[in-house]
């Protein structure tokens, strides 16, 4: 039987070349496409490393819009000649799949310290560690500094030595933090206004606590800062970390800007429009084309936005424990800072990532407009709110619009609505501004707070009507 099929598919080749047919037919099976030519392109989003994607409203129905959208197209070819027909008839062996990339955790040959003092950076200079780069956080009051090992001492070993010279000090391995996104699935703007799912106003000109502008802060990657979605905006970015270093993409961070003080003349209105956003770019890109900010350059950009008096932070990244950046959340906690980050992507069974993890942040998890959680997102204990993350609507990275998924476009919420309580009534603490989140959220899954929704989904009705 199989004999037969393969001549009455080679059969219905031939005939097809004879006749100059040609037709272009999605979802074929494999045998059948291959014969008669179809092409299936998958069109990148916005999350991948192309920084030149853009949709269109009309991308909703999967048609295919001018440049690269979220959907689909089909290339149709002409049969070929006889030879090409029947060699694509041949089985062929399968592919073997190239292994997954191996996710680098920390910086190699590289310790970070903060609070050395000048006899402890002496003793190891002498044991042939040396000074990468150095510079003061206020919020611990004492010198970070970013030390290269001597070669042929693991890392391992370096940490403690460094530790054992400094008691004093806290030191840990200069991890890697990225931003927590994953692909989306195509919709238009008129289907992607996740804001509704929470009862966020249709503009900010409304009586109550979501009608002041904010100052808001957000560490994240680059910026498309001449994006039209910021056209008329205050947003100051700023670059951090070594020159030689190369930048980092501008898609999420454009992304996530834009959810938090976009135009509300634009195609991608945000949360907040007209509050000014201090962005630092803390990221580069990595041997592995990922965006990657390492904890010395996280740990400055977080206090170098607690010097410039911004009372909320929005962090759309997720990455292992770590000692110092542990240390910067308390201190800036202690200061009333509401930090806000994204619970992470890697599924409801990983481990807790941070800096969401830690005591003092708001850790974000995200549901879909049916307020299903999402199903990558993180889980545990940890997890304190839900918001809208599943295919929100934001600004892409050169111009234009895409939908987002992940948790990184969750947090913006839980910081608009934060940002906006504090315009209101600047005398609230962080810990004031947590228990309002808490106390209004819509109670899902089992009641009370509990490791997928936390203490439920972030109730902006409840919120902007003071």
């Amino acid at each position: 039987m199989l004999l037969n099929a393969q001549s009455s598919s080679i059969a219905i080749a031939l005939a097809l070349a004879l006749t100059g047919a040609s037709f272009g037919v999605p979802g074929s099976v494999p045998l059948a496409g291959s014969l008669i030519g179809v092409s299936v392109a998958h069109a990148d989003d916005d999350d991948d490393d192309d920084d030149d994607d853009d949709d269109d409203d009309g991308a909703a129905g999967g048609g295919q819009t001018g440049g690269r959208g979220s959907g689909s197209s089909v290339q149709r070819s002409t049969g070929g000649n006889l030879l090409d027909l029947f060699r694509k008839s041949e089985p062929r062996s399968p592919r073997r799949k190239a292994p997954a990339p191996v996710e680098v955790r920390q910086a190699p040959q590289q310790i970070v310290a903060l609070g050395l003092d000048q006899a402890a950076i002496d003793g190891l200079n002498a044991a042939g560690f040396s000074i990468s780069e150095r510079v003061t956080v206020s919020l611990a009051g004492a010198e970070m500094v970013r030390l290269a090992i001597p070669r042929g001492l693991t890392l391992e070993a370096a940490r403690a030595q460094v530790a054992a010279a400094a008691p004093g000090a806290v030191v840990d391995y200069n991890h890697f933090y990225r931003p927590d996104q994953a692909r989306s699935e195509p919709c238009g703007g008129n289907q992607c206004l996740a804001r509704n799912v929470v009862g966020w106003p249709k503009s900010n000109a409304v009586p109550g606590r979501c009608s002041a502008p904010a100052k808001i802060g957000l560490i994240d990657t680059a910026i498309n800062a001449d994006h039209l979605a910021f056209s008329g905006g205050r947003i100051e970015t700023i670059r951090l970390g070594d020159g030689d270093l190369p930048d980092s993409g501008r898609q999420h961070g454009t992304a996530v800007a834009a959810l938090l003080v976009g135009s509300a003349e634009s195609r991608t209105p945000g949360l907040v429009p007209g509050s000014e956003l201090i962005a630092v770019d803390a990221f580069h890109r990595g041997s592995g084309n990922d965006d990657r900010s390492a904890v010395y350059d996280l740990v400055h950009a977080i206090d170098l936005l607690a010097n410039r008096g911004v009372q909320v932070i929005n962090m759309s990244l997720t990455g292992p424990a770590n000692l110092l950046l542990e240390q910067a959340i308390e201190k800036a906690a202690s200061r009333n800072i509401v930090l806000v980050a994204a619970a992470g992507n890697d599924g409801p069974r990983a481990a807790p990532l941070y800096p969401g993890a830690y005591d003092g942040v708001i850790a974000v998890t995200a549901i879909d407009r049916r307020k299903n959680p999402y199903r990558r997102a993180g889980a545990g204990d940890h997890v304190d709110i839900a918001a809208p993350g599943v295919q929100v609507w934001t600004a892409a990275s050169v111009k234009g619009a895409q939908s987002k998924t992940g948790t990184s476009f969750a947090a913006p919420f839980v910081t608009a609505a934060a940002a906006m309580m504090l315009a209101a009534d600047p005398h609230l603490k962080a810990g004031d501004i947590e228990g309002l989140l808490q106390k209004t959220a819509e109670d899902l899954g089992k009641p009370g707070k509990d490791p997928v929704f936390g203490w439920g989904l972030l109730n902006a009705r409840a919120i902007c009507q003071g």
